[in-house]
């Protein structure tokens, strides 16, 4: 199982995350994960930087993977996503391009795509939308690596005939971002990969079984299947928590954030967010064998990556102890 860090962008600046990637590589993260975002969550986080331009950078700077997420179809046409993602993974050349970069899609949030100032659609159209900027995607990806235009036209996309100019040898990976058991089979029907929010067991059995029943259905080998999780680790359990409330109180939010349009309405909802809140969600210590208990609990459910994310800004300090108490207990 591999581990990878989160350099969350709400709350680094682009150099800080670059040279924390840097860190994290040192400290036994297989690579380092980003998100296309506009906005943060909070006034308070501060930063929103552009992925694309820090995962080009943290590129130069680790030899692992580099991993971003994206939304395609609202900010972006899923054929920038598509030219972004294949010009990030031929930044390395020949073998070095295999899994070095990995492509997740998901289905969004009105705070970063509303900026735009196009319809915000309910929860059932972005999933569609979703799978249908994946095709695209795809189709893009394989017919340029054959030296082939394509075209679509679908539902809520169109493609004039293109192609991709600058294109890797070996497109890079999709996963789709699945919150329930009908995009996760999906998913797998459709030949992509998922990555899941972390959650309790039962559940997260639940998606992978629907996962893995999509893709025996579409006659494929299950893609890669990753969960992200949060926890909050800092000196003192009091740290840790406090860290947590101030700083990802979005955490231990109890319903959908997907329709708030301002990181100010976000906050004023933030505060009604308990200690218990976010103790019920993620793993809240300062003790380092609690979240190592908790990644080994994830992989033994049959994940092949797991993404973590310290939700505290104490990124240095984290991975310090990462490296000495948690990295030899993930085989890192």
């Amino acid at each position: 199982m591999e581990v990878h860090f989160v350099a969350a962008l709400e709350q680094l600046e682009p150099s800080d995350a670059v040279r924390l990637a840097a860190l994290a590589e040192d400290s036994g993260f297989a690579g380092t994960v980003l998100s296309d975002r506009f906005q943060p969550w909070l006034p308070q986080q501060g930063q929103s930087a552009f992925a694309w331009t820090v995962a080009g950078a943290v590129g130069q700077r680790i030899s692992g993977t580099v991993t971003v997420s994206a939304v395609p179809g609202y900010r972006q046409h899923p054929a920038s996503v598509a030219q972004a993602s294949a010009t990030l993974s031929a930044l390395r050349s020949g073998g070095e391009q295999r899994d070095w970069h990995r492509l997740l899609l998901s289905a969004g949030d009105a705070i970063d795509e509303h900026v735009v100032g196009g319809y915000w659609p309910e929860a059932h159209e972005r999933a569609t939308r979703l799978f249908e900027s994946a095709e695209i995607i795809r189709k893009l990806f394989t017919a340029s690596a054959k030296g082939s235009d394509v075209r679509h036209a679908g539902a809520h996309h169109r493609l004039e005939t293109s192609r991709l100019w600058t294109m890797p040898t070996t497109p890079p990976s999709v996963q789709i971002w699945a919150g329930g058991p009908v995009t996760a089979r999906r998913a797998g029907r459709e030949g992509f990969g998922i990555v899941v929010q972390a959650a309790p067991a039962d559940r997260l059995v639940a998606l992978l079984r629907a996962f893995r029943e999509g893709a025996r259905e579409g006659g494929h080998a299950p893609g890669r299947a990753t969960v992200h999780a949060q926890l909050s680790w800092a000196p003192t359990d009091e740290e840790a928590l406090a860290n947590a409330l101030t700083d990802w109180p979005m955490a231990g939010l109890r319903f959908p954030r997907g329709d708030i349009r301002s990181p100010f309405d976000v906050a004023q909802l933030a505060r009604a967010v308990s200690p218990d809140d976010i103790r019920s969600r993620i793993p809240v210590s300062a003790d380092p064998t609690v979240h190592a208990a908790h990644l080994r609990a994830l992989a033994a459910l049959g994940f092949d990556t797991v993404h973590v994310h310290n939700v505290s800004r104490a990124q240095d300090a984290w991975l310090e102890i990462y490296a000495r108490e948690i990295a030899p207990e993930m085989g890192a």
